[in-house]
């Protein structure tokens, strides 16, 4: 008896130190952000929702609405000025509208993509993700050596290849549109596009056919769907995993990330058996990358799990935002009769009844270059961060060293600042000969480390819509919304639900 009460005394007494170890810890961590806010409350913001979390419960409510995060971001660079804080915790982010910022900051290796966002991604609720792939790793030698290895797979001669490829994926959703269009039947164009793009980089960047457009839904293509969906969640709501309602949904996350981190390791593997047996193979960027990895000696366990890496952000960063893209521009050309007559105009000067689009007659096509620069009005990538390793001023404001800078295209593009009329519709911006924004326009980011896909994506989405120009006509269906829905990257609320109809010219 007298041991249990000692026993039952020593277990209260260790609660009670773990208890006051606690509220220790609770107060210096409290004192701290104390600290923060003293550091950096010179810069205005809007008012925080509470001491502790700051900002965070905005973050949700906004997560949680149909509404668009960056919407408000805007609002508040119209309230609070071109430079404005917010917290998350004892984390500060300052938002930077200034192109002067912008230039200084994107164009330079010594500011790195911060962390709060980055490093979270390499992880998705604890399985690998994007890992340190081109998009998120933060190192700059290490990002070098990647893009040093993946840079043949995009040069400007190995792209001119790729044209056969982009016309015969093209033609797949052409076929489709066709049945669409015989039996009258609308068509959800996000959602043909979405898998016309995830073809084009399977077969392009892997050589493997997923042929989506007879078979569509397949779990490779919801994983994508789930995992967009799940980084947004994992950035903007540290709690979510605390409420066992959202375990489920975890738990889909997690299994998303491990399918596309499989299926990639299961075909990097075939490919490298099949070189190794001097097989035959497909002259893709998978094959580049393979040999380009040999000649670097990039062959550790470290180097696949990047080549896994970079994998999955090809799939999440590449084919999504193209898809994306092109949902819009048919949504605003729908929207515009007379730019959708124009575009329509140039598309048969330039290709006439021709089946296969050349490189050359991508360059031809200027005017639908400047129709594609729907990525003013719907950034797919809204924007980008960085880490300020030291003080800067910026706008007269000092920002103390330490701090994440965010920089919003999709903000500054809808500023009455920087462009007149910002929300409206006018492909006339982007003319050759018309004044170019000076660094508040970038949604494939700028300097080093801007987008590798670039020409890439602009050269499939060009293809992909002067095919649907040249051979078909199409109407926006009336009562479906215009509206803009936040998946972490930007998309069409409605899928944009269009009518279909032959051309009365006769092709081929």
């Amino acid at each position: 008896m007298a041991v249990l009460q000692e026993i039952t005394e020593w277990t209260g007494y260790f609660m009670l130190c773990l208890l006051f170890v606690v509220f220790i810890t609770f107060v210096a961590y409290c004192l701290y952000i104390r600290h923060v806010h003293q550091k950096y409350d010179h810069i205005p913001g809007p008012p925080r929702d509470n001491f502790l979390l700051g900002h965070i419960p905005t973050f949700i409510k906004e997560t949680k609405s149909d509404r668009v995060i960056h919407d408000l971001f805007l609002e508040w660079a119209e309230r609070y000025g071109p430079v404005y804080r917010l917290n998350s915790l004892h984390i500060v982010m300052v938002q930077v509208y200034c192109p002067e910022a912008a230039k200084t900051i994107l164009m330079s290796p010594k500011y790195p993509k911060n962390p709060f966002v980055y490093k979270r991604l390499f992880n998705l609720f604890g399985k690998r993700f994007l890992g340190n792939g081109l998009v998120t790793v933060r190192d700059h030698d290490v990002w070098y050596r990647q893009r040093r290895i993946m840079d043949p797979a995009f040069s400007s001669l190995y792209l001119r290849g790729l044209m056969g490829t982009f016309n015969e994926m093209s033609e797949c959703l052409m076929d489709k549109l066709e049945e669409k269009a015989d039996k009258k039947t609308s068509a959800v164009m996000h959602d043909l596009v979405n898998c016309v793009t995830l073809n084009v980089i399977a077969k392009v960047a892997f050589g493997v056919d997923l042929n989506l457009l007879k078979k569509s839904d397949t779990a490779f293509q919801q994983a994508i769907d789930l995992c967009l969906k799940g980084m947004v969640y994992y950035i903007r709501d540290p709690f979510f995993t605390l409420f066992p309602k959202n375990w489920k949904m975890v738990g889909q996350f997690k299994d998303a990330a491990e399918l596309l981190r499989k299926t990639g390791k299961k075909w990097i593997q075939n490919r490298k058996t099949a070189m190794e047996n001097g097989e035959e193979v497909p002259k893709d960027i998978l094959t580049q990358i393979l040999k380009t990895a040999e000649e670097e000696k990039a062959n550790n366990a470290e180097d696949h799990e990047l080549m896994l890496d970079n994998f999955v952000t090809f799939f999440i960063a590449g084919q999504e935002t193209t898809a994306n893209q092109l949902s819009f521009a048919i949504m605003e050309l729908g929207r515009h009769p007379e730019i959708y007559k124009r575009a329509k105009a140039e598309v048969d000067e330039v290709l006439g009844a021709k089946r296969d689009i050349s490189y050359e007659d991508i360059g031809k096509l200027t005017y639908l270059s400047q129709v594609l620069e729907t990525l003013r009005l719907y950034p797919t990538a809204p924007g980008t961060s960085r880490w300020l390793p030291e003080d800067m001023v910026i706008n007269g404001l000092k920002i103390p060293r330490g701090c994440a800078v965010a920089l919003s295209t999709y903000v500054s593009s809808r500023m009455n600042t920087f462009f007149k009329d910002p929300l409206k519709f006018d492909p006339e911006r982007f003319h050759v000969n018309a004044p170019k924004p000076y660094y508040c326009y970038y949604p494939f980011a700028l300097g080093p480390r801007s987008c590798l896909g670039q020409a890439f994506s602009q050269m499939e989405a060009k293809v992909v819509l002067a095919k649907l120009l040249q051979r078909f006509e199409f109407s926006l269906v009336p009562g479906q919304s215009f509206d803009i829905k936040d998946t972490g990257t930007l998309r069409p609320k409605s899928g944009v639900i269009c009518n279909i109809r032959h051309c009365t010219q006769n092709f081929f």
